[in-house]
């Protein structure tokens, strides 16, 4: 792959996003040292997070969504995170075709990353690529989830302002949402608010609207709140984008947003250095010589999972006199 320069336009984007998600160790060198050169031109951005169940209209709305930001004098960017086979390593990458009208727009560009099955479904890479979107010029980053679960924790760990889409007519249990969930969100929105559905709508919005004021939020400083949608007829998205610029100012102004994404920075930093340290231990080979024979003696219960783990730390963590690894 031939040295990437210049990321404004949208192929380059995708290749830049590429080359930041190739397991290479040449790529990788080369990635990290086109981001950090681009790192000055990043952070100009409100990031947004949603998620949904499925059948709640969420590439509809985004594509509603982003179609009326872009209307108001913005770029935006979708990274849309798409579960892969645990078996195949293959991916569902139909998010060009689920928001045509977005993906053709000159000042949109649409990402599907696939998970690669990593931990909570969110693809390794997506700060970083979010981080590349901003230097490329994207002022609102969507980061689209699998759908209601540990990925919901993953992306409100890596956004300004998370979104959570819900239907009317259904309960909590029909729609798989966990109290935790609400807790993570920052606006709520009851989508597919019309014909014979509209009343409906309205009174799920009242429910939540009731729920949120008990809640604790996540941002001391914002009261959550529902609001009502149609994405289909473009009914609220008005509303839902003065939500947003409302909720970036407030951040902004109060000096929360920038103490909220440094928090974020030490976390994703201790991520990374968790997930470099795992790779390195699955990589070194006699623990790798080792690691099927301790699973199976667990497996059988032969040794416990903490005597199995003490054992393949030992022969990690050996090394010779002057400190090198040893090589027996």
């Amino acid at each position: 792959m031939t040295k990437i320069h210049d990321i404004t336009n949208r192929t380059s984007l995708a290749r830049a996003i590429t080359l930041m998600e190739s397991t290479r160790a040449d790529h990788q060198q080369e990635a990290h040292t086109l981001l950090a050169s681009l790192l000055p031109k990043t952070g100009n951005s409100i990031r947004i997070g949603i998620t949904g169940v499925p059948g709640v209209g969420k590439s509809t709305f985004i594509e509603a969504f982003g179609l009326h930001v872009i209307e108001q004098g913005h770029k935006v960017a979708v990274l849309a995170i798409d579960p892969s086979s645990t078996k195949t390593g293959g991916s569902i990458l139909g998010d060009k075709t689920r928001m045509s009208k977005l993906s053709q727009h000159e000042d949109a560009f649409i990402r599907p990353s696939p998970t690669g099955g990593s931990l909570g479904g969110v693809a390794r890479r997506t700060r970083e690529a979010m981080l590349l979107c901003e230097a490329a010029g994207y002022d609102v980053i969507i980061v689209e989830t699998v759908g209601v679960g540990q990925s919901e924790i993953e992306v409100a760990d890596m956004v300004d302002m998370f979104l959570l889409l819900l239907l009317p007519g259904s309960g909590d249990e029909l729609q798989g949402i966990k109290k935790g969930i609400v807790e993570l969100a920052d606006l709520i929105v009851v989508n597919k608010a019309d014909g014979d559905l509209a009343a409906s709508a309205k009174r799920v919005r009242a429910d939540y609207s009731a729920a949120l004021r008990m809640l604790h939020p996540s941002n001391h400083s914002w009261q959550p709140k529902a609001i009502t949608c149609s994405a289909l007829l473009g009914d609220g998205i008005p509303e839902i984008w003065h939500s947003v610029g409302e909720f970036a100012r407030i951040m902004d102004d109060n000096g929360d947003l920038q103490r909220h994404r440094s928090k974020q920075a030490i976390s994703w930093m201790w991520k990374e250095i968790r997930e470099m340290l795992m790779n390195q231990f699955k990589q070194h080979p006699k623990v790798s010589a080792r690691i099927g024979e301790m699973e199976e003696a667990v497996q059988k219960g032969e040794i416990t999972p903490t005597q199995a783990g003490y054992t393949l730390l030992d022969i990690f963590q050996k090394v010779d006199a002057d400190g090198s690894p040893l090589q027996e």
